[in-house]
């Protein structure tokens, strides 16, 4: 998400407001979530109203007070005193106001996964939702449809994903399905998983192998990573068996490939310069 400098200074302002909200006793992060969400929907329905809420011409208080007068008895109050910073806030652009209330839906979210203690199967269930959908070009296309129904998409990653993913999993990419508006699926779900990772302040590491790591492989592996990166890197492991040999580690764009094609592919390389 690409955020011009007052979007910025907005978003900045209503992740510190989101975090006190979600820290206040009886706070449900997840309730704050969906309907954090729920009001990015709406927006992204009513041009008018978000226009109007992004309105740097307007009062702060006049468009808080527009933003309650809308939601007041929707979403509960914690969602609302959140609102409250993201209406005050001065935005770029009337999108980029929704897209940082995406953004604040997602954290809270995440929130509720870190508090609940299943943030590593989100994570794990991200990744693995990411790979079946870039593995599947039919599949992308049609969770990007502009011209598909809204509740044709939603039903479809139901029906692919319910009762196999947590429910945080679920809502997320339903989200992403919902507000692709043509841009590719699988890349927004990968940043989606990025966002998971960060939540332990770990990296990504997706690995390839060429056959199915033990336990103690991966042990060993992540431990060899940590050190080299100096940090804590949330490993994502795929296996397949045209490498020939060997893995292929990519940590954000570095790329270490110490599998059989990659060397002769290095070898050729040499060769023919």
């Amino acid at each position: 998400m690409t955020l011009h400098a007052a979007s910025r200074e907005a978003l900045d302002l209503a992740e510190n407001r989101l975090g006190e909200v979600l820290a206040a006793a009886g706070t449900d992060p997840a309730t704050v979530g969906d309907e954090l969400l729920s009001v990015v929907a709406l927006l992204d329905r009513e041009i008018g109203l978000r226009r109007a809420v992004a309105d740097g011409s307007s009062s702060s208080e006049a468009r808080i007070g527009l933003a309650r007068g809308i939601l007041a008895g929707k979403v509960s109050e914690p969602a609302l005193q959140v609102l409250d910073s993201v209406a005050g806030s001065r935005w770029s652009s009337p999108r980029e106001l929704t897209d940082g209330l995406e953004a604040l839906g997602r954290s809270a979210l995440l929130t509720s996964a870190e508090k609940s203690g299943n943030i590593d199967a989100v994570e794990d269930q991200l990744f693995r939702v990411t790979r079946i959908v870039a593995g599947a070009p039919e599949l992308e296309r049609a969770l990007s449809d502009l011209a598909a129904p809204a509740e044709a998409k939603r039903t479809l990653v139901r029906t692919l994903f319910a009762d196999k993913v947590d429910v945080v999993t679920e809502t997320l990419v339903e989200q992403v399905v919902l507000r692709a508006k043509g841009r590719g699926v699988a890349n927004a779900l990968e940043r989606l998983v990025q966002l998971a990772a960060e939540r332990r302040e770990r990296s990504v590491a997706q690995v390839t192998s060429a056959s199915a790591l033990s336990d103690e492989q991966q042990a060993r592996l992540s431990e060899k990573l940590n050190a080299l990166y100096g940090r804590q890197l949330a490993l994502h492991v795929e296996v397949d068996p045209k490498l020939g040999g060997g893995l292929v580690v990519r940590v954000g764009d570095e790329v270490i490939d110490g599998s059989t094609a990659g060397r002769i592919d290095a070898l050729r390389r040499r060769l023919a310069s």
